[in-house]
């Protein structure tokens, strides 16, 4: 796993290089490890560890004390968040892990995952940092639907995802589709442009008992467009809004799930009379 350098570790506590270095050979801590050519590396977790509890105590025997006995803590979104920005996809992987072990999938996502990705965000538009974890996260997302059991549930649901990649509103639909499948529910992604005649087909052969629009790039027409082809199937099918989908003019009709994957599930479930499995 990648470490950070010296003199960034350094610079993160607020000391010199050699004060450092000098703490690493009086108490052992922090402990870097050696790169192949020699250099320290040191985990960041341990230095955001000491960094918390310097400010606490301002004495570093006592502060070195302190970080050893809490140890990295917990993982969390923002030590997640640390990962992808140093691009440590081993890191990233270790703290899912542990999350795992301690939440379930559906709190891993939506406390640890989506708020680490959106920690990013101001990396957007610099580039590289948002981007490989937006990545990270899809393809994250992507392996727990393909491990997801079969759904229990006679229950489909048609999801339009009108977001575009490297959205954040991408990876919340690729959360609201896996929560949902864990739950039992069938699902669907198709996008919102679809044909009304191919979309009336897929939800001829979907047979779904609710439709959810979900990204912030549909317009108001196509908004209209959907909801004609559904309501010309004339059969007992709901539409809800995801995240904001629907501008405030388009939704008169239109029933909102929230802003959060787990509580969207819940909500779903609860106007489908379809009980909540226990799995949060």
């Amino acid at each position: 796993m990648s470490g950070i350098r010296t003199s960034a570790a350094a610079t993160m506590l607020g000391v010199s290089p050699n004060t450092l270095r000098s703490w690493e050979r009086r108490y052992g801590y922090p402990s870097p490890r050696r790169s192949p050519g020699g250099h320290r590396q040191y985990e960041l977790a341990e230095i955001e560890t000491l960094r918390t509890t310097l400010d606490q105590t301002r004495n570093v025997s006592s502060a070195i004390a302190l970080a050893r006995q809490r140890g990295d803590g917990p993982p969390s979104a923002a030590r997640l968040s640390s990962a992808f920005a140093t691009f440590d996809e081993d890191g990233a992987n270790r703290l899912l892990e542990e999350s795992l072990a301690l939440r379930s999938v559906e709190r891993t996502i939506e406390d640890l995952l989506l708020p680490a990705v959106e920690l990013r965000i101001k990396d957007r538009h610099a580039g590289a940092e948002y981007e490989f974890a937006w990545r990270y996260a899809t393809g994250w997302l992507a392996a727990l639907k393909r491990l997801s059991p079969p759904g229990s549930r006679a229950e489909r649901i048609l999801i339009l995802d009108a977001s575009a990649p490297h959205d954040l509103d991408a990876l919340y639909a690729q959360a609201l589709e896996v929560v949902l499948r864990r739950a039992g529910l069938r699902t669907l992604v198709l996008g919102p442009a679809v044909e009304p005649k191919r979309l009336g087909r897929a939800i001829r052969v979907l047979a779904p008992r609710a439709v959810i629009l979900t990204g912030r790039r549909i317009t108001v027409d196509g908004i209209g467009r959907v909801v004609f082809a559904v309501r010309a199937l004339g059969r007992e099918l709901a539409v809800f809004d995801y995240r904001g989908a629907v501008p405030a003019t388009g939704g008169g009709t239109i029933a909102t799930l929230g802003d959060a994957p787990i509580a969207a599930r819940e909500a779903l479930l609860e106007r489908l009379d379809v009980a909540v499995p226990s799995r949060v």
